[in-house]
């Protein structure tokens, strides 16, 4: 199988590493910049934590013409730039292919059903956790499982095909006939977590040791999951505060990819996280004021960043 990955920052990089070295099947890394690309080809990805030390030599192109068309195209880029990597992967998309996003945030799957059709979208999402320490060089911070589905909750070979790859890279994945709760489950927990770590500078295991970070974890978590109930979206778990503490112990080392943007002052997810909350939330008349304060502060915080020369 061809695997091409879209995006080599922290889940790209990470994931490309343990299917190059754990699999036999071709593996290619698409970057949007030549000079990292060929870094990148000389140095290999080095991934070090959960998964323990090794380091694999992928093929790493900001050209897709070189890659041609693959069996499987991943996205591993922010929510804002879906639309520019389905362009830019088009030409990777053939008949057979199937394209999954491993993303956060609400939209993306629509994004690429109207690039790729529905027939080849394949949604996602891992708790895993990886931190970019620098380009090429990834901590596990945390295992977790990954789900996938379609659009339309049917289980065929090729979905089934992508779930036994990432199984062999060591990533656990399920398949789900509810995609979009799986997608929702994520959003809550992400609500919870990732503004406030960013804004706070705390790793996920942090936020629970502040109780003042805490508070506003699971007020966060709490608004979204009442959008998502109101939605009729049925969670994959009972009690949000007690899932997004859960998943904070269990990543506790990680930090959130919004603290890590933050920390290198660059664009976040928050308007496709909290600020899905709020937007999803002014729809139905529930008020989300928490969620909207956070995704206020984080705009702010991102308007202090230096501007480029």
């Amino acid at each position: 199988m061809k695997v091409a990955i879209v995006g080599p920052g922290a889940l790209g990089s990470f994931v490309a590493a343990l299917l190059k070295h754990r699999t036999k099947e071709e593996v290619w890394l698409l970057d949007k910049y030549a000079s990292r690309a060929r870094s990148l080809a000389q140095t290999g990805v080095t991934v070090e934590g959960f998964s323990g030390s090794l380091r694999a030599r992928v093929s790493v192109t900001a050209d897709p013409r070189r890659i041609g068309q693959a069996d499987l195209v991943m996205l591993c880029v922010k929510s804002f730039s879906t639309d520019e990597a389905c362009k830019e992967a088009a030409s990777l998309v053939g008949d057979r292919t199937r394209v999954l996003s491993l993303q956060n945030g609400i939209g993306n799957m629509q994004i690429m059903t109207d690039h790729f059709g529905a027939g080849r979208v394949v949604a996602g999402i891992t708790n895993h956790g990886a931190t970019l320490m620098d380009v090429g060089h990834v901590r596990h911070a945390g295992k977790g499982e990954t789900v996938i589905g379609t659009a339309d909750g049917r289980v065929l070979g090729e979905i089934r095909a992508v779930s036994s790859l990432l199984g062999r890279a060591g990533l656990e994945t399920k398949i789900s006939k509810d995609i979009q709760s799986v997608l929702w489950s994520k959003l809550v927990i992400n609500a919870g977590i990732n503004a406030v770590s960013a804004l706070a500078r705390l790793p996920n295991g942090g936020l629970l040791s502040s109780e003042e970070a805490r508070q506003v974890m699971r007020a966060a978590a709490a608004e979204a999951a009442k959008v998502a109930r109101r939605k009729r979206v049925k969670l994959t778990y009972d009690d949000a505060i007690q899932k997004v503490e859960t998943v904070c112990r269990a990543t506790a080392d990680n930090l959130s990819s919004m603290l890590q943007d933050a920390m290198k002052k660059k664009r976040t997810e928050v308007e496709y996280i909290n600020g899905a909350v709020v937007r999803q939330g002014k729809a139905l008349n529930i008020p989300t004021p928490v969620n909207e304060t956070l995704t206020c502060l984080v705009k702010a915080l991102e308007s202090g960043y230096p501007r480029p020369r």
